[in-house]
């Protein structure tokens, strides 16, 4: 019988050894945010991979799609697909294109109702397929179960998970890795998984027009 010999420095950097009293240097976990500013303020160095990251809104149309437009944008470009389910609106395209999406890779599944049981349905398939870089929906009637079955989809998948959500919801508890919900002009990080969470905001620029 062969025996394979792996180098130990190979091991303790994919975390496979343990050593006390040392830790093993790891790249970030996170998948850039498009902001350099945000990345700095979380622990994973941007949007938390295999999770579901929770943005609650006041109302709709305050900056949520801003926040995500460079990632989605870059995933795209990369030939990933991300897909929307049942948005609220309409997306209209020639700003998402101006944004830098390439619309080919951009899956909207149309359930009828964003807050209906089959959204939430189609939301958690997205993400646990393993087709998608990143699924985004709008899970208004989610309880705590139905969020946890998101997030555990979400690291089937390995993919990321945003979920759009009321303010009314920030003090509720949530599995969701990652809390940030917009407070007057900034976000604010509610819950970040892995460190703690920082006191000063994030305000990012504006894009227009990107609902229809």
């Amino acid at each position: 019988m062969s025996t394979v010999v792996v180098p130990l420095e190979s091991l303790l950097s994919a975390r496979t050894v343990w050593r006390a009293g040392r830790q093993a240097a790891s790249a970030p976990l996170g998948e850039s945010t498009g902001f350099a500013a945000l990345d700095a303020l979380l622990p994973s160095g941007g949007w938390p991979q295999g999770a579901l990251s929770e943005l609650l809104i006041p109302v709709e149309g305050v900056g949520e799609l801003t926040l995500l437009m460079p990632t989605i944008a870059r995933m795209t470009q990369a030939g990933r697909l991300v897909a929307l389910i049942a948005p609220p609106f309409c997306p209209y395209a020639p700003a998402w294109q101006r944004a830098g999406v390439d619309l080919r890779h951009l899956e909207i599944v149309d359930t009828g109702d964003h807050g209906s049981k089959g959204a939430l349905w189609a939301f958690e398939q997205c993400l646990r397929s393993a087709a998608f870089s990143a699924v985004l929906g709008w899970p208004a009637n989610a309880d705590g179960p139905a969020l946890r079955r998101l997030q555990v989809a979400a690291d089937t998948g390995q993919c990321l998970g945003f979920a759009v959500r009321d303010s009314r919801h920030a003090d509720n508890p949530s599995p969701a890795a990652l809390r940030i919900e917009r407070v007057e002009n900034d976000w604010r990080i509610r819950k970040c998984r892995g460190g703690q969470v920082p006191s000063q905001g994030f305000a990012p620029p504006s894009h227009a027009g990107l609902r229809g």
